[in-house]
């Protein structure tokens, strides 16, 4: 109940209803209208219940100095002031320091849905194969040495080795790879991973909690709980600021024999302008970055931001696009010229539900080409297709494929196809009459912007890193072309977090930059987590601390200038916080300021702190 009743008068509408009785007591008397009552009492009842429930919630939960608060200060000098009568000065402090708790609490919360997203990923039946016989069951019920079928479409419910069938499995969830894998029988299968197309018998292997899916799920809320929440500055420094405050006060008021000067030493040592700093220069960062389509989760992401001299990189949605297309249609046969072949083999590839001939099909309608209907069409899964266009017999698939139908293949067209790998393209061969008549080339697209985003976070002192799912060919070629000298391929989700948990063992501030829900665990192990928030996974957007809400990767380089203006922002005002704080104290003592005048000119300071705050708002961190 009590709980109920502070978060009530926390909110935004009590304190501003606070702020504004506060406004009534400094102005009525001055206008000569004295009330019974003094309306600061509303602004010490609405933002002093708060105060003192912080305080004494520090005092039973915290551990050591810790107990020792702000809150505790302020609470000292709140009711200091109340005891000499000042309720002015004793709702001033107690409204600043609830308007700056308000005002920071605004710019760190966050929603956590990513984890329950990923958790509805999971499998919740599978087709066991029990004396000839399939049988549906529940995938917690699945044991390791089951038989279980896959059908098309079917999402594999455990991780297992295949023992009969062949299929194309989209383990985008697991590896983040654009292109589906080929698979035979011997070959590994991962538990959440889309069979695409062929039906599949496997051997469970891993199953329950040791799948891949679920260990998956528990590194994110493994990387989730060690995520620990931004201490306050001032906090900090409470455990001398109290002591100190309250010597000071004692001293004064025996020295002086004046109990005013020994309350005024408490309401200006009170921390409300060092309180109000981090929140305000944040919120203010915050403001800024969303302005250019950044959305920052927490001002403890914004600090480390500034730290960070190593980002590393995922490929597949990141340094690429994430969408297949054609790049390369080569022909072999002078009768047969570029915009034949892709005719051809769009018509053929036009009832196939393969995403590299859904990319040959949508590339020939782009270019307005007019399909041909075509007949006998036939699909071999993992190799390619076979159809008769315009009373012509196509084979469109790999050189195996070509082979097994007596198409002969020279050095010249191999020699091609291992050109066009190393630059980390898949490549479908295209024979027309048993005449091998060219090959279609196509590529995951590398962002414009890519390379200019590399070099920038060179000359600003940031290491880059690529850690991707993709084969070491394709990721070397992705590599060069973006000026990234330091890879690790072929990774499987917690092989990323090694490579990270290793960088940062070895000292190093790392940045995460990811789009999928392979890089989620990834995203939370980095000390920042950047997620693609346009065509990113959701799972991934809520797993890291800054979402790129327009998939421009040139903002990281602009990233870091605004983390380090903040911080450098957060520094100067709370060195000039801690001068007019030592400046008030000197006038408290020699008696110069009273309680109500002290007030005025912390408040006064706790104002300029917000101003310099706000003024990173509008800041320009061009190149």
């Amino acid at each position: 109940m009590l709980k109920k009743i502070n978060d009530i008068l926390a909110g935004m509408p009590m304190t501003l209803i606070g702020g504004v009785f506060l406004i009534f007591s400094f102005v009525l008397p001055k206008i000569g209208i004295v009330l019974s009552v003094d309306p600061a009492w509303v602004t010490v009842f609405i933002s002093g219940i708060p105060l003192v429930y912080l305080a004494v919630w520090r005092i039973i939960h915290n551990p050591g100095i810790s107990k020792i608060s702000s809150a505790l200060l302020i609470t000292i000098a709140m009711f200091a002031a109340i005891g000499i009568g000042d309720l002015f000065a004793a709702g001033e402090v107690a409204f600043i320091m609830a308007f700056g708790a308000l005002l920071e609490e605004m710019t760190t919360n966050r929603a956590k849905k990513g984890l329950k997203n990923l958790i509805r990923l999971a499998p919740v039946q599978g087709r066991k194969i029990e004396n000839d016989k399939e049988i549906m069951i529940p995938a917690e019920q699945i044991s390791r040495d089951d038989i279980l079928r896959v059908l098309p479409g079917e999402t594999i419910p455990v991780d297992g080795v295949i023992i009969d069938g062949e299929t194309s499995v989209d383990q985008s969830i697991m590896t983040g790879e654009s292109l589906p894998v080929d698979k035979f029988s011997g070959d590994e299968v991962f538990c959440g991973t889309l069979n695409r197309f062929g039906a599949i018998d496997i051997k469970a292997t891993n199953v329950g909690q040791d799948s891949s899916l679920q260990k998956l799920i528990r590194m994110v809320q493994e990387a989730e709980n060690k995520q620990a929440p931004m201490q306050r500055i001032a906090d900090k420094c409470a455990s001398w600021l109290v002591p100190v405050a309250l010597i000071i006060a004692i001293v004064t008021g025996f020295a002086t024999g004046d109990i005013v000067r020994a309350v005024t030493v408490l309401v200006v040592f009170c921390p409300c302008a060092l309180v109000l700093a981090t929140p305000t220069a944040i919120m203010a960062a915050i403001g800024q970055a969303t302005k250019h389509g950044v959305i920052i989760k927490s001002g403890e992401a914004l600090e480390k931001m500034g730290k960070v001299d190593t980002i590393t990189f995922d490929k597949t949605g990141t340094l690429t696009h994430g969408k297949l297309q054609v790049s390369d249609v080569i022909s072999f046969n002078t009768e047969s010229d570029k915009d034949h072949i892709l005719l051809m083999t769009a018509s053929a590839e036009a009832k196939s539900e393969h995403p590299l001939g859904k990319a040959i099909v949508n590339d020939a309608i782009n270019k307005k080409m007019n399909i041909i209907a075509s007949s006998a069409f036939k699909m071999t899964t993992g190799k390619g297709i076979e159809a008769v266009v315009a009373d012509k017999k196509m084979l469109c698939g790999n050189e195996k494929f070509l082979r097994e139908h007596g198409i002969e293949i020279d050095k010249s067209v191999s020699d091609t196809i291992m050109k066009l790998q190393t630059e980390g393209k898949a490549c479908i061969l295209v024979a027309e009459e048993e005449v091998c008549i060219g090959i279609i080339a196509l590529s995951d697209v590398l962002r414009n912007e890519a390379g200019a985003v590399v070099q920038k976070l060179s000359k600003l002192g940031t290491k880059t890193v690529l850690l991707t799912g993709d084969n070491e060919c394709t990721a070397q070629y992705f590599a060069a072309k973006v000026g990234i000298n330091e890879l690790y391929t072929e990774l499987l989700p917690d092989k990323k977090v090694e490579r990270i948990q290793e960088l940062r063992s070895g000292g190093r501030k790392v940045c995460m930059i990811g789009d999928g829900v392979n890089d989620a665990p990834a995203l939370k192990t980095a000390d920042v987590g950047v997620a693609m928030a346009d065509m990113g996974s959701d799972i991934a957007v809520d797993a890291a601390d800054i979402a790129l809400m327009s998939d421009d990767i040139s903002k990281l380089p602009y990233l870091k200038r605004l983390s380090n203006a903040t911080v450098k922002t957060i520094k100067l005002s709370i060195t000039l916080s801690m001068f007019i704080n030592f400046l008030a104290i000197i006038l408290s003592v020699t008696g110069i300021l009273n309680p109500t005048t002290g007030a005025l000119v912390h408040n006064a300071g706790s104002c300029l702190v917000v101003l310099i705050a706000a003024l990173l708002y509008d800041r320009k961190f061009d190149d």
